[in-house]
């Protein structure tokens, strides 16, 4: 490690303490990690709201992990348990539901097995970075799992055991764990650098469409299939329905980064990448100009207070009935189900965003961009390479993200699957009905993460333009204090000056 990436990792460390002790604000944070090297991609915390999913109603069933898991798996973990007698693990994670699920199950399940004790820290995101960035700039090994968000993962890339090298032991290989049976696209673009993987994909809020199916068919309106469509079913239910319901809703608070995710998926959908070939910019030409003016059209039709909220209150106004159509984050349908929080209970459906106009493919784009419509903003778990404890760590590791365990995560914290099993288990079958929990939405969200999932550029300043340039020029636009021109004008020479910055 050179002296200037030591002193980076610790000074990001210092400025985490100066923002919680609010001797920093949040934008100034952001910026000043971003200058680091170390950017957000998590809704979470970039929102600095409440946390990304609800918290729906104890009413469902679900298994505990000794039913799930196998005789032989449980014999391996008493058994390794023998040889690893003694070992205590610490982990490093953020405070998201997928997160608190996997820890009370270990506390049920995993340490009365072992007998390996586990420290799990959940924190804010922001804390999870300090306490990364103090650890492996001293090399220390404190812990022996990172969570990464995926904007951090070129730069921890190095302190990382690739797991794929971690397969071949075959004295600590989890019965059943099949690392085949990860999706790829999060295995490929949340996790990897360069081609090289770094950890295990842990969650992933991605876009999908939700409709009211009650207005559609009142309306004698088709499910949208094409971004020409999805317009022309939104300005139908407008017109139809104001003033109780508009046509859709937006996440278009200005200067928030919701309203940046919302952009990147218009901007896919139309034949537009962020970055083009060569590390340039790519979004200011003609075809920019049409994205722009199809979401500024799309605001025409959009419920008033749209430009006051992020995706909490786009989600907000769409399970109180206030809108008939959206393109958000799936972790919030299966709120919609549940009586204690909607007021349109059994009334809501999933489906596949709507068809881009045109795609550019990952080839024609730089920084790892990936276009596609169903934005996505997960994160993984990365094996210290400092970690004095590799074995039993690998063998946590495994348990955790096993998919016996990833799917009882994804049932209890109503999160998206890391596995294809998840999507395939009779349990996640049998959920998919109208209750609390609902998986009636999971269908889509594996078609999302398969076939049409959008990923950002790991592009070093990427956080820092998304959050600060990006939503303010976006600000104005939406409150119609510049026009789209001008508006694509000014990103384009952000994203400019960021490119220069970066290459000294």
């Amino acid at each position: 490690m050179s002296d200037l990436d030591y002193q980076q990792r610790m000074a990001m460390a210092k400025a985490v303490r100066r923002f919680r002790q609010g001797r920093m604000n949040r934008r100034d944070f952001i910026r000043f990690a971003g200058l680091a090297g170390f950017g957000f991609s998590s809704t979470r915390f970039l929102s600095g709201c409440r946390p990304l999913a609800w918290k729906s109603s104890p009413q469902t069933t679900i298994p505990n992990a000794m039913e799930l898991v196998t005789d032989d798996q449980q014999q391996f973990l008493k058994d390794i348990g023998k040889t690893l007698k003694g070992k205590t693990l610490r982990i490093v994670t953020e405070n998201t539901p997928s997160c608190q699920a996997i820890r009370n199950i270990t506390q049920e399940s995993f340490i009365p097995l072992t007998d390996i004790q586990i420290q799990w820290d959940l924190l804010p995101l922001d804390r999870v970075l300090a306490r990364i960035t103090q650890d492996t700039a001293r090399q220390a090994g404190v812990y022996d799992i990172f969570y990464i968000d995926q904007a951090w993962i070129g730069r921890f890339i190095n302190d990382s055991i690739n797991p794929k090298s971690l397969l071949d032991k075959t004295d600590f290989a989890y019965p059943g764990y099949d690392f085949d049976d990860l999706l790829k696209p999060l295995l490929n673009n949340i996790a990897s650098y360069r081609g090289q993987l770094g950890g295990i994909p842990i969650d992933i809020p991605i876009f999908i469409m939700m409709y009211r199916r009650d207005i559609l068919d009142e309306l004698n309106l088709n499910v949208p299939s094409t971004i020409p469509e999805y317009l022309e079913v939104v300005k139908a239910i407008h017109q139809a329905k104001l003033p109780k319901m508009s046509g859709t809703v937006g996440q278009w608070k200005p200067g928030s980064y919701a309203l940046t995710c919302d952009m990147t998926a218009w901007l896919w959908a139309f034949w537009v990448s962020v970055f083009g070939p060569n590390e340039q910019p790519a979004f200011y030409d003609e075809q920019a100009i049409s994205w722009l003016e199809y979401m500024m059209e799309l605001g025409q039709y959009m419920a008033p207070h749209s430009r006051i909220s992020d995706w909490h209150g786009q989600a907000d106004a769409f399970i109180q009935g206030k809108a008939g159509i959206y393109i958000s984050w799936s972790e919030y349908f299966p709120g919609f189900d549940d009586p204690q929080l909607s007021e349109i209970v059994g009334l809501a459906e999933a489906a596949p965003c709507p068809q881009e106009v045109a795609l550019r493919t990952s080839s024609e784009c730089s920084f790892g961009e990936v276009p596609g419509i169903s934005h996505q903003g997960g994160s993984c778990l990365m094996l210290s390479r400092y970690s004095k404890n590799v074995n039993a760590a690998w063998v946590f590791l495994q348990w955790m993200t096993s998919p016996e365990i990833s799917l009882l995560a994804s049932l209890e914290a109503g999160a998206s699957g890391i596995r294809k099993s998840t999507y395939e288990h009779p349990l996640t079958q049998q959920q998919a009905v109208i209750m609390p929990k609902t998986t009636r939405h999971m269908d889509v969200v594996l078609d999302a993460i398969l076939n049409r999932m959008g990923t950002e550029p790991h592009f070093t300043d990427w956080v820092q333009l998304a959050t600060g340039d990006f939503s303010v020029e976006l600000g104005k636009l939406v409150t119609q204090q510049q026009s789209v021109r001008t508006t694509a004008q000014r990103m384009a020479n952000s994203m400019n000056a960021a490119i220069r910055s970066a290459q000294h």
